[in-house]
């Protein structure tokens, strides 16, 4: 068989089988839907209060149907944990390609997702309970997080050091000092918020704290 042929057939194959796409996609979906129902079982009750089963229950599926997707709790933890930063990634950089590329807006792009993250406040209690229970050791998200808040430091810490260097900032602080205090606030904002959703704008104070930091012309 020409490898032509062999080409025409596949392509067959693919065209007469349609079935496989509306297979895949009813997967999609479903993977989709345990996902956010472990946003609101762990944002409410952490990885270890949270079960499988009150995940495929929230989520409206067999507790089997769970386990084909995510066969221990660790993949599920991971993966709604990878779920959230593309949420928030995705944002930063949509924000990140609507204005200028420089160093300052690279930092201002921040208020964006926190505008975001206002929509799904199931997202942030994910994420804040997550966060503090995983400081210990034998926490299956114990080196997430901590990878996760050292490639940040690292990250703003650049970005401050490039602005001091230009004399764009006003701190007195380190550039390391300060993008630990960046990365402090933005976390303590989140919490303070699930406490006050009413009261507290999350962008506000970012945009007040930057404005004091990186004045802009």
């Amino acid at each position: 068989m020409s490898e032509a042929t062999k080409m025409k057939a596949g392509t067959s194959m693919i065209v007469t089988n349609p079935g496989s796409r509306g297979r895949y996609a009813k997967s999609a979906a479903v993977r989709q839907r345990a996902l956010e129902a472990c946003v609101d079982a762990f944002g409410i009750s952490g990885f270890y209060g949270a079960t499988m089963k009150d995940v495929a229950a929230r989520a409206g599926i067999s507790y089997t149907g769970l386990l084909h997707h995510f066969p221990t709790k660790e993949t599920l933890l991971l993966a709604v944990l990878e779920y959230r930063d593309s949420k928030g990634t995705q944002v930063y950089f949509e924000a990140s390609s609507s204005i200028e590329d420089t160093p300052a807006n690279a930092v201002r792009a921040m208020l964006e997702v926190a505008v975001q993250n206002e929509t799904e406040p199931g997202l942030i209690a994910l994420h804040s309970t997550l966060s503090s229970e995983a400081t210990t050791p034998d926490h299956p998200a114990y080196e997430y997080f901590q990878s996760r808040y050292r490639a940040l430091r690292q990250f703003y810490t650049g970005i401050f050091q490039v602005l001091a260097s230009r004399g764009e900032s006003n701190s007195t602080m380190s550039p390391e000092a300060l993008a630990i205090t960046f990365i402090a606030l933005l976390d303590g904002l989140q919490v303070q918020w699930l406490y006050e959703q009413d009261r507290m704008h999350m962008r506000a104070v970012i945009a007040d704290f930057l404005e004091m930091v990186i004045p802009k012309e």
